[in-house]
């Protein structure tokens, strides 16, 4: 059963490995201008807070509540990445597991409604250490569109665009480990390996790094598609049969503004983020990962053609949304296990986000 430990939620498999876990946090980080530029990586700002759902039944609509889960503030039109970290004590490893995510029911690698389990053709998901991170909707080979929070049920959602509904806003998210025998045979490899494994992974990961009813004191969010910014989506070297569908584990990740957050818990929710034009006018970097040689998925038709939230809200209101026009960033700062390699080859991305 996955656990919240310190605005992580935190995975673990027993059964397979004692003390593997896997980890996922969200992070803050600047909306990058919603246009057609395809922008690098911009930084981290650090972790949002996250809160038991069931510890504010009282303040929350019932099917949040019976759906569990955790709750997460975001500003409007406020932007996040999910950071990625596996964990193998005394191995030398990284425990791999797959990940799906869905923001609204919508998977934000196939642009398909959510379905159980694990599939290809296309790829459904993500496989951990591989991929440390997503940003957003995979729209293309090596390009995403950002997540972005806009309210539930304005129209703004991929969810509302693709279905028509705004049912379920915030965020869905299953991750299954590989079988224990797979682990086992996979296991032996890897620990002779590990040291050489460890080398190519030495940076500093540290840096990147139908509508329900709802109290007038909450507003439920969701994830609108922002800009486009660089990022692979990998695909996965395991066959599809390795993995424990049996032993995944799933969570419901409700999105509520962040106007609404003290009213819930009492507690302050973070500043409102600077913009990309005043980080940008401040000198500080952006950044290019560069990996190893990883293939990457071809992204989504269904998600390239969903609307911007900037594109939705000129639609809806008639004017333009703030933080829309382009700007310079300069050379991005290489980061990776490949970026000082003379034959680097750039896999987008970045764990310093």
């Amino acid at each position: 059963m996955p656990t919240l430990e310190r605005s992580e939620i935190v995975f673990r498999f027993p059964m397979i490995e004692e003390k593997a876990r896997f980890t996922i946090n969200f992070q803050r980080t600047l909306r990058i201008p919603d246009s057609e530029t395809t922008y690098s990586l911009p930084p981290g700002l650090g972790n949002f807070p996250i809160e038991h759902a069931e510890d504010y039944a009282a303040k929350l609509p019932s099917a949040t509540v019976s759906r569990g889960g955790v709750i997460l503030p975001m500003w409007q039109a406020e932007a996040m990445w999910i950071r990625f970290s596996s964990w193998t004590p005394g191995l030398g490893v990284e425990f791999p597991v797959a990940i799906k995510i869905a923001a609204g029911k919508i998977n934000a690698v196939t642009g398909e409604a959510w379905r159980p389990g694990l599939h290809r053709g296309p790829q459904d998901y993500m496989v951990s250490p591989d991929q440390r991170w997503l940003d957003g909707f995979a729209i293309e080979k090596g390009v995403i569109r950002q997540f972005v929070a806009m309210p539930l049920g304005d129209g703004y959602s991929v969810e509302e665009q693709l279905t028509g509904e705004a049912e379920w806003g915030g965020l869905q998210i299953s991750v299954a480990p590989l079988k224990e025998s797979v682990w086992k045979r996979k296991r032996a490899e890897w620990e002779a390996a590990a040291e050489r494994r460890a080398h190519l992974r030495g940076f500093n990961e540290q840096k990147r790094g139908a509508l329900y009813s709802v109290p007038r004191h909450v507003t439920p969010m969701a994830l609108a598609a922002g800009g486009r910014m660089i990022q692979d989506i990998y695909e996965d070297t395991f066959d599809i049969g390795d993995w424990d569908i049996t032993s995944a584990d799933r969570v419901f990740v409700t999105l509520v503004h962040a106007k609404d957050w003290k009213e819930i818990t009492g507690k302050s929710p973070p500043n409102e983020p600077p913009t990309a034009r005043d980080y940008n006018e401040a000198g500080l970097p952006w950044f290019e990962y560069y990996g190893k040689d990883q293939k990457a998925l071809s992204g989504s038709a269904a998600l390239a053609g969903v609307k911007s939230a900037a594109t939705m809200f000129k639609k809806i209101t008639g004017a333009t949304m703030p933080g829309t026009s382009d700007v310079k960033t300069g050379t991005p700062k290489p980061i990776g296990p490949g970026a000082n390699s003379p034959r680097a080859v750039r896999t987008s991305g970045c764990w310093e986000h």
